[in-house]
């Protein structure tokens, strides 16, 4: 008990140290770039609505932590006029000295950019001590097609991938023109696709390599699963390693030994778990001849015959799959991250795509996240944070009112047309995106909170053998 609350009580630290220090780290570059430029400071706070505590620096700045922990904000009066946002200011605009239009797109910028600045600091940490991946999540290499698909409506569809001939051992090369390095870009490729037949339905272009063959074949992704994301019915190809074996068990009887490699069970390619499991369930009990890589040279193997209870009992086998440590360079970490950000928004604000903002995390889903990863380890922390930061740094740019990037438009504008833009006019503006801000973040919120709760429900005893994807 004393371990667990433990191992939360550092979680949540973790959470707040990393998750606050990313708010913290975009209103510090704020801050730090109006100091430079000689603007007047009046309030740096972590958080918006009413403060928690407060105190004031012996530079006259009043540095607060507010109550709701949806971002922060550094009141600059000479800069922006958010007082519906940042509270009332006691400085008289018309007394203090105009600022240039560089002074203003420098200090808006300076948020992102110190954020960007956070990213890349850890991921050099990550760059030098490495980041742990497994065969599964670096695979781009089939390794399981579902024959089925469930739909929303628990009815059974042929599945996508099973339907275009999609074969175990396929090395997809490309998604809809753009290359893929890993599982997780084959996901998330298909998920925010945007392609549609001329009736309307899913459409994604595979391009593969066959037996050395080059070939490009269509798929027709399902709206599936608990969020009705595309899919398409695969899974990914990885090897499938002893680990341990039971002793009296079956798998005994059949000389399997710690680091075998499974190579083929009936014949059939086996580099997949679901795989593995369907053969042996399919097997009936029946002999099974089996091919595994030991000390570099395939053996041959044979299962022997199960009869009554040991049909449906375990083997007795134990599987992992390989791990590496890779050591990839800050700038390939902030690209990455670059790239799925900006494909993640435009399938957003794209109405061909079948994403929307109910699938979007918000504070919450995100608090959630930061949680699980400090549980997995500091390393899967530190590669979360990376993404946050790049996700606020793109954000805040979007040409948005409240937004950095809207201050940015609304200053170019003023310069453009020469004279500021009417005041009434901005106030009216930001309030509005204030409230559709804010509502957004509720909106999000709730899908949060009901996936916290779906998936704290009790788990269906029912197997499933669909694949992931």
């Amino acid at each position: 008990m004393l371990p667990s609350l433990l191992s939360n009580v550092w979680s949540i630290f973790l959470v707040v140290l990393f998750f606050g220090g990313s708010i913290f780290v975009h209103e510090l570059g704020h801050f730090l770039s109006a100091r430079r430029r000689g603007l007047h400071v009046e309030r740096f706070s972590i958080g918006f609505g009413p403060k928690i505590f407060s105190w004031k620096g012996k530079d006259g700045v009043e540095y607060r932590v507010s109550w709701l922990p949806l971002g922060g904000y550094v009141t600059l009066p000479q800069l922006a006029d958010l007082r519906g946002i940042e509270g009332d200011s006691d400085v008289d605009l018309d007394e203090m000295p105009p600022i240039t239009y560089g002074t203003k797109m420098l200090v808006f910028v300076a948020g992102a950019a110190f954020n960007i600045l956070f990213a890349l600091a850890l991921a050099t940490v990550i760059w030098f001590v490495g980041q742990p991946v497994s065969s599964m999540s670096a695979s781009t290499r089939v390794g399981y097609v579902s024959p089925t698909l469930t739909l929303p409506d628990e009815s059974k569809v042929i599945s996508p991938a099973a339907e275009a001939g999609l074969q175990i051992g396929d090395n997809i090369l490309a998604i809809d023109g753009q290359p893929v390095r890993e599982w997780m870009d084959i996901v998330q490729t298909i998920v925010t696709g945007s392609d549609r037949t001329a009736t309307g339905n899913p459409k994604t272009i595979f391009t593969i390599d066959r037996d050395g063959e080059s070939l490009t074949t269509a798929v027709y992704p399902r709206l599936s699963g608990d969020e009705q994301f595309r899919r398409v019915g695969i899974d990914a190809g990885y090897e499938l390693i002893v680990t341990g074996v039971t002793k009296g068990s079956v798998a005994e009887q059949a000389d399997f030994q710690a680091k075998d490699e499974i190579r083929t069970l009936n014949g059939q390619l086996v580099i997949n778990a679901g795989v593995y499991r369907n053969i042996i369930s399919e097997s009936k009990g029946a002999p099974i001849a089996a091919v595994v890589l030991r000390d570099g040279n395939e053996t041959e193997l044979t299962i022997p015959e199960r009869t009554g209870d040991a049909i449906a009992a375990p083997l007795g086998i134990g599987l992992t799959t390989g791990f590496s440590r890779t050591y990839p360079s800050p700038f390939k970490q902030i690209a990455n991250h670059s790239v799925m950000t900006v494909r993640t928004l435009g399938s957003l604000i794209n109405p061909s795509s079948d994403i929307g903002l109910s699938k979007v995390s918000g504070p919450v889903g995100i608090f959630r996240i930061f949680h699980s990863a400090a549980e997995a380890g500091f390393i899967t922390i530190l590669m979360f944070t990376i993404l946050v930061n790049v996700n606020l740094a793109i954000f805040n740019l979007l040409p948005i009112p409240v937004l950095d990037g809207g201050q940015m438009l609304f200053a170019t504008i003023a310069k453009l047309r020469g004279r500021a833009l009417p005041m009434n006019f901005i106030m009216a503006t930001q309030s509005t995106f204030v409230i559709l801000l804010f509502s957004m973040i509720l909106y999000v919120s709730f899908f949060d909170v009901r996936r916290i709760v779906r998936d704290n429900l009790p788990d269906d005893p029912a197997p499933k053998e669909e694949a992931a994807e």
